[in-house]
């Protein structure tokens, strides 16, 4: 009996077939231009750290995500960067940031939060914090943010 027939890639000859990057709207800047804000951004979280301010640094990583399949130095430093502000908050002080954001912001900050397990035990990825603000960030977003997280195409 002849099964070749079932190697056969049907996709490739579909014209409709629809493809990933028609799913959602691509990151309009650069990979470059990416990664050289990125590098700004860290310079300001920085300052922002030095001056207690938690919400802007959180604030100005969010709003300013990566995404997309060609980002990958910025989404690195970007993640290095939260990692920063995450380490360095207080637990007493997490539910505040965290209300503080808009839920845009928290949805990438949950995105960010699973990366970061995903990543666990290399660097600076502490599970214990991951947890902390994951629990936080439900408590304050609800499970909403994770049902959003988890169905968006955008990865961070």
């Amino acid at each position: 009996m002849d099964v070749a027939f079932r190697k056969i890639d049907i996709d490739a000859f579909d014209e409709e077939i629809l493809q990933e990057s028609e799913l959602y709207e691509q990151d309009p800047r650069d990979p470059a231009q990416a990664l050289d804000q990125m590098k700004q951004i860290q310079g300001t979280v920085r300052s922002c750290l030095a001056k207690n301010d938690t919400v802007g640094a959180l604030s100005i990583v969010l709003e300013n995500a990566p995404y997309g399949p060609t980002m990958e130095d910025a989404k690195i430093l970007s993640l290095q960067t939260l990692m920063t502000i995450l380490n360095s908050t207080k637990a007493t002080e997490i539910p505040t940031a965290v209300k503080s954001l808009s839920q845009d912001s928290q949805d990438a900050l949950m995105k960010y939060l699973y990366k970061g397990m995903a990543l666990t035990g290399s660097g600076d990825m502490n599970a214990s914090v991951l947890l902390t603000w994951h629990e936080k960030l439900t408590e304050v977003a609800g499970t909403g943010c994770i049902v959003r997280t988890m169905t968006d195409r955008r990865t961070v």
